[in-house]
């Protein structure tokens, strides 16, 4: 495993998973198989250039579900890394992983009832198409500046109980043991958390951004795109019909932000970048929309709806991580911020010693702005200046803000940075605004943030390591399957398939006794049939093969494309 996995941070180590490579069975083998060679048949001309020689650069096999440690250490070549994981990772994780250069892939396979589209991640999607483009620097250069902007997007408790409700009803889907009463439950669920959200936050936004080029993207000529999206690059169905003229293709700006998806059905039209430098444009005009580069009251307004714990950064560079519950404002200027829950004190993405979630555990406040009089703020006041106010340890202050707010106590103690003091630690503090008690002595002690403007407002604590657990960071594992006696007697016989196509000579004799212990067989599915009647035919015993494909086509007509797909490629 390459050194940047191995020194991942400890939230997000949680979510690294075995793969169990021997826990695969042959029949999800011989389903990665039939879709690699499925996907390479039709994409080595529509696909971007690269994604071929990807497939191969990265360690993806069209003989096996590759090795995610296998591909980890190609990719490093790349400037990347893999690791697994199990089943939907929170968003946030996800891009904090890209960000780092580590490709997060889900371990789990794709079951043979869900080969065209699985409703929960899987290792063909992750592995044959996110991996492949990676080869490419401009792309992969993408990628990462994108889950930088990403993990800085305030996402909403909105978003949050979205991400649940897809999340189980994804596991349900894929649980074998799963009712057709319990997905319909999970279906309503989601369908009214939907229908419950009351606006588009950011991070909806840059997930728009993501469908639109990682996820679902075209390059090149608008008339003659080429396909270099994951989705597409994954979905047997969807790489074959998007490149008609019924999906109408778009050249790729930021507008393409303001256009919704659904997962659950084919895209009407799909975007179309002309080069993957064009991705880094539109991106950083994305960029200029949100709030942590914008701050200020737009910046609190977008941290007061989401009702997430966001961070709120000064100019003095105090970063104040908590959940916002309101903020006072005049003439267009912060004057004072009040955050609940569990709060934390950082400057520069490192929590400040004694300043933690544990100690802010009740909320926190601070006023901001310039001191009356003065008309400077704290943080930019010499030192001559703070003394002049009586800011030295054991000493009584009364500060008095232009915003009117007024501030006593006895300075505990005083921290600097750069010569700039970012915070002071008041005992026996009081607060007030006119009438209006805004901290009271027996609170505890106060800590006055010093700073005069909101510069940005960004999404998740500044340090998350030390902050800890967040609601969004919640930790699954897809549940194990344990196969039935009948469906062991199925795997065997994929494996026997294997070895016999693996070999060098066969006789027609041996194909024929697969297809007597195929029919035989307690429990059968359409691909154990199809492999024989393509191994019939790769081995040049086409009389057998004509013979058996009638009944195969008979005994299986509701999966008679699929065969007649797989035959396309003999």
């Amino acid at each position: 495993m390459s050194p940047m996995v191995r020194n991942l941070p400890s939230h997000l180590k949680k979510y690294v998973a075995s793969q169990h490579f021997d826990s695969y069975t042959p029949e999800e083998h011989a389903t990665w198989r039939y879709l690699l060679r499925q996907l390479k048949a039709y994409l080595k001309d529509t696909a971007h250039p690269c994604y071929l020689d990807g497939l191969e650069k990265t360690g993806v096999r069209e003989d096996r579900i590759p090795k995610i440690s296998e591909m980890d250490e190609l990719l490093q070549k790349f400037g990347w890394g893999a690791v697994p994981v199990s089943g939907f990772i929170p968003p946030a994780a996800f891009m904090e992983f890209q960000s780092l250069g580590i490709l997060p892939i889900a371990s789990d396979m794709r079951s043979i009832g869900h080969m065209l589209y699985t409703p929960a991640p899987d290792i063909v999607h992750e592995a044959a198409g996110h991996a492949p483009i990676l080869i490419h620097p401009e792309y992969a250069a993408y990628l990462k500046s994108y889950a930088q902007v990403a993990k800085k997007a305030i996402i909403s408790r909105e978003d949050l109980n979205q991400y649940e409700a897809i999340r189980k009803l994804s596991d349900i889907k894929e649980h074998p043991h799963s009712t057709k009463e319990d997905i319909e439950k999970a279906e309503a669920h989601l369908d009214a958390t939907n229908k419950s959200m009351t606006y588009i936050s950011e991070a909806s936004l840059l997930s728009r951004m993501n469908w639109w080029t990682a996820e679902y993207g075209l390059i090149g000529d608008l008339k003659h795109p080429q396909i270099y999206g994951a989705g597409l690059l994954s979905s047997l169905g969807e790489s074959r019909d998007c490149l008609k003229d019924h999906v109408r293709k778009i050249p790729l700006s930021v507008d393409c932000v303001d256009v919704s998806y659904d997962i659950t059905e084919p895209q009407p039209q799909l975007f179309v970048t002309p080069n993957f430098e064009h991705l880094q444009v539109v991106l950083e005009d994305l960029a200029q929309r949100l709030s942590f580069r914008k701050g200020g009251i737009y910046g609190l307004n977008e941290a007061l709806r989401a009702k997430s714990v966001n961070t709120v950064e000064l100019d003095s560079g105090l970063q104040i991580s908590a959940i916002l519950e309101s903020f006072k404002s005049k003439d267009d200027h912060v004057s004072f911020l009040k955050f609940s829950g569990p709060s934390q004190l950082s400057l520069s993405g490192q929590q400040l010693e004694g300043h933690g979630k544990d100690f802010h555990a009740h909320g926190y406040s601070t006023p901001l702005g310039p001191l009356s009089g003065l008309e400077k703020p704290l943080n930019a006041l010499a030192e001559s200046e703070r003394k002049s106010l009586g800011l030295e340890i054991g000493k009584s202050v009364d500060l008095k803000f232009s915003s009117g707010i007024q501030l006593k106590g006895s300075v505990k103690n005083l921290r600097v940075h750069k010569d700039q003091l970012i915070l002071i630690t008041l005992d026996h503090a009081r607060m007030t605004l006119g009438e209006e008690l805004l901290f009271d002595p027996d609170w505890g002690t106060f800590d006055l943030a010093c700073g005069n403007k909101v510069t940005s407002v960004f999404g998740g604590p500044a340090d998350r390591e030390a902050y800890g657990e967040v609601e969004d960071f919640v930790a699954e594992r897809v549940p194990s399957k344990n196969p039935s006696d009948n469906q062991i007697k199925l795997f065997t016989f994929y494996d026997q398939v294997r070895k016999i196509r693996e070999k060098n000579q066969i006789a027609q004799e041996e194909i024929s006794g697969l297809w007597n212990q195929f029919q035989s067989l307690p429990e059968k599915t359409w691909l154990a049939g199809y492999e024989v009647l393509e191994l019939a035919h790769l081995k040049g015993f086409k009389d057998f093969a004509n013979e058996i494909e009638p009944v195969l086509r008979s005994e299986f007509a509701r999966y008679e494309n699929k065969i007649t797909d797989g035959l396309r490629l003999i």
